[in-house]
Order: C-alpha cells, then sequence, then structure tokens
C-alpha cells in the first residue's frame, strides 16, 4: 500500500461536521473518509458515496441457495438414486420446500456477511491507521487527503474556519493492511548478514 500524506481535523458536534463536509466537498479537497461515534443520517450522500449494492448480492446469494437446493435434490431423486416410494413423483417440489427455503436463508446469509466483512475491510489482523484516539468515541474526525495540487496549510486554514479542530498533518497508509496494533511491522526489513536470493 502507498503511504500518503493526510490533513486531519476533529469536530465535536455533528451540526458543525455536516456543513464542513459541504464546503470541503464544494472547495475541491479529496475527503478520505470521515469517521464517527454513531451513525450520521445523510453523511452518506454528503460525502458522494454511491448506495451499497449489498442487497442486490443477498439477491444472488439467495438465488444460489435455492438453484443449489434444486438442483442437488433433483439429481439425487431423479439421476442418482431413483426410488420408487408408492408411486410419487422424482420430483416432490412441495416436499422439496422447506430444504430450498433452509438454503437460500444460509447462502444469503452467509454470502451477506462474508461480503460486508469484505467490503468494510474486516477481517483478521487487518489494521488501518487510527488518525485521531477517539475518532470512535466522541469526537467526528475527518480526513482529507493531501493531492500534489493541495496546499497543505491553506487546508489547515480552511478547514479551521469551517469549524475544525486539533488540526495536523499525518502521513498514513492509504488502506488496509496485515499486521498487529501491538507491534511494529516490517515485513520487507532485510536482516543483517542475509543476502537476496
Amino acid at each position: 500500500m502507498a503511504v500518503k500524506n493526510f490533513v486531519v481535523a476533529s469536530f465535536d458536534d455533528e451540526a458543525v461536521l455536516f456543513p464542513a463536509v459541504k464546503k470541503v466537498r464544494t472547495a475541491g479537497y479529496k475527503i478520505h473518509d470521515v469517521y464517527t461515534p454513531f451513525p450520521v443520517h445523510g453523511l452518506d450522500h454528503a460525502l458522494g458515496l454511491r448506495e451499497t449494492s449489498l442487497h442486490t448480492a443477498g439477491f444472488i446469494y439467495g438465488i444460489t441457495g435455492t438453484t443449489t437446493a434444486l438442483s442437488c435434490m433433483s439429481w439425487v431423486f431423479n439421476s442418482d438414486w431413483p426410488l420408487n416410494i408408492g408411486g410419487k413423483p422424482h420430483f416432490p417440489l412441495p416436499a422439496f420446500i422447506p430444504i430450498t427455503f433452509e438454503l437460500t436463508v444460509l447462502f444469503s446469509a452467509v454470502g451477506m456477511v462474508l461480503t460486508f466483512c469484505y467490503l468494510c475491510q474486516l477481517m483478521p489482523f487487518v489494521k488501518k491507521h487510527i488518525f485521531h484516539p477517539r475518532q470512535t468515541d466522541d469526537l467526528f474526525v475527518m480526513a482529507i487527503e493531501v493531492t500534489p495540487k493541495t496546499n497543505a496549510e491553506e487546508l489547515k486554514a480552511f478547514l479551521a474556519s469551517v469549524g475544525g479542530q486539533q488540526i495536523n498533518e499525518q502521513k498514513a497508509e492509504a488502506g488496509w493492511w496485515y499486521g498487529r496494533y501491538d507491534r511494529e511491522d516490517r515485513l520487507f526489513e532485510q536482516k543483517a548478514g542475509t543476502v537476496n536470493a
């Protein structure tokens, strides 16, 4: 992952944060993310984030579960082990409904949870940079990426004018990476006396 520069400002009230987000976007700055202690209604639209497609993924997983259940049971009763049970049909759809329903719900639920974890980058040993120790406790924190066209000092002054507090500049990984928070990870550090093959 690339290390980037960020200007970070904290806000103590959502009534100050919401207009600040709109003003920062209108000024043309690139907001990396906004961290809040509770969901702020409408903030995703103010940030310009698109609607989630998790419901579409859930529908696809559900259809996959339905298809898997019906095709597996029809294969078992028609091809693999056909039995004549009192002259009943080999494809008794009403008898398949409970298992079909259960596999539909199972595939949909498990698939949506895994998709949600992937989209939110929630996995074991995944680290993300913490811009402020109180960013999800009692402060609202806005991280703005400093691009080559951005003047960091002007951005700090602009954030102060829109109500930002504790404004500072930080270097951080732009995304997520594998590691632990209790120690510094240097994955590609060469040990003394070793030579690359």
